[in-house]
């Protein structure tokens, strides 16, 4: 076998979820994930620190994402607006990249381990819309608020768009949620 194998990476995600999906996430070791994707423990540990970060590899660049969509945004555009369009352009560039979203959210859901680290994940990208947000001129407080329904917003067009097994848009999605919420939410003074 090679030292650096094309695709291991890839290999190792997919025989995660499906042993996870299968055994549960807490019945299956690394080994097995590895064993799984024709690879060794040794491999598997230079792509993903733990057995839990195979399901969240690359999440730590969401944050960053997020920061950069909203200071991509017109400073004209008032805070809530701003957030819906970094939500729109983060939301796209998620769906192209996601694969067996709903696979994994029903993993990660049956696991409070697994819960703990989304909901760490989702309180980096909330902080980094709240630090876009102060950039934009809003205040903190207004900028927590705004940046915490944001968030929630967010997560819930990605649900929508999960559950509609990809055959809606993201922005779809993120229309019907904030619609959903009436009006313009926030008509805060800059």
């Amino acid at each position: 076998m090679a030292r650096w194998d094309p695709g291991a990476e890839q290999r190792l995600r997919k025989a995660a979820l499906e042993l996870y999906a299968a055994h549960g996430y807490d019945a299956v070791t690394v080994n097995q994930i590895a064993e799984h994707a024709g690879l060794t423990r040794r491999s598997y540990f230079r792509y993903f620190p733990d057995k839990r970060e195979v399901l969240f590899a690359g999440s730590e660049r969401l944050p960053e994402a997020v920061l950069e969509a909203i200071r991509a945004v017109d400073p004209a555009v008032g805070p809530w607006p701003a957030v819906l369009q970094a939500a729109a352009a983060v939301g796209e560039l998620l769906v192209e990249l996601a694969e067996d979203t709903g696979v994994r959210r029903a993993v990660i859901a049956a696991s409070p381990e697994l819960q703990e680290r989304e909901r760490t994940k989702m309180a980096s990208v909330t902080a980094a819309l709240r630090d876009g947000l102060e950039e934009r001129g809003l205040s903190p407080e207004d900028a927590a608020l705004v940046a915490q329904v944001g968030s929630v917003v967010f997560q819930n067009a990605f649900s929508r768009w999960i559950d509609g097994n990809g055959q809606r848009t993201f922005q779809s999605c993120l229309d019907a949620v904030s619609g959903s919420l009436g009006g313009e939410l926030f008509q805060l003074d800059d």
